[in-house]
């Protein structure tokens, strides 16, 4: 297993230089509810980064999951100025909130996908396979506090324990980890 640089539209990146995001509903209590998620995934590593559940689709809760990923870009030392944020053209990514703080305060990158889903494939990708894998789990929740408690639970073991096949079938943590201890230095042409 080595280190794959990741390539997108024929450019290759490194290990957390971009991240993808987008809001996804989520039914819950019986399906007699929604809520939206919005979740910050790493490029190469497949992490999530940070996330965020609420009543909303709305730049309070993306900020919420900027947050949230700063943290973990905090705890785990990763540099986030100059990272790619790659996300729809809609007005929760277009509002003067968070561009203002992704872009002028954070230094982070925006690109817009012009056409809708098709230009974000992996973070549809990530958001229908994670509704698919925990859809039971999240119709038990009753409210939304119970789904967020769910939600975190799924976020936990999709980011320490779900294998990925792109990241040589493991878990985005353990990716990172072994890419930092020097155990996967070798890169595709």
């Amino acid at each position: 297993m080595g280190y794959v640089p990741r390539k997108l539209d024929s450019v290759v990146f490194g290990l957390f230089e971009v991240a993808y995001t987008d809001l996804t509903e989520l039914v819950y209590a019986d399906g007699s509810r929604k809520a939206y998620l919005m979740p910050i995934i790493g490029h190469v590593c497949k992490m999530a980064y940070g996330w965020a559940v609420g009543q909303q689709d709305n730049t309070v809760l993306a900020l919420e999951a900027w947050e949230a990923a700063k943290a973990t870009f905090q705890g785990l030392v990763i540099p986030y100025a100059g990272m790619i944020m790659h996300h729809d053209h809609d007005a929760v990514y277009t509002s003067y909130e968070w561009v203002g703080q992704l872009l002028r305060r954070d230094r982070v990158r925006l690109s817009y996908a012009l056409n809708g889903a098709k230009d974000n494939p992996e973070m549809e990708s990530f958001n229908g396979r994670f509704k698919t894998e925990g859809h039971s789990l999240f119709l038990d929740a009753h409210d939304i506090t119970e789904l967020r408690t769910v939600v975190a639970e799924r976020m936990h073991y999709y980011n320490s324990e779900r294998r990925h096949s792109s990241i040589g079938y493991l878990a985005p943590r353990a990716y990172i980890e072994c890419v930092r201890s020097g155990f996967a230095k070798q890169a595709l042409a």
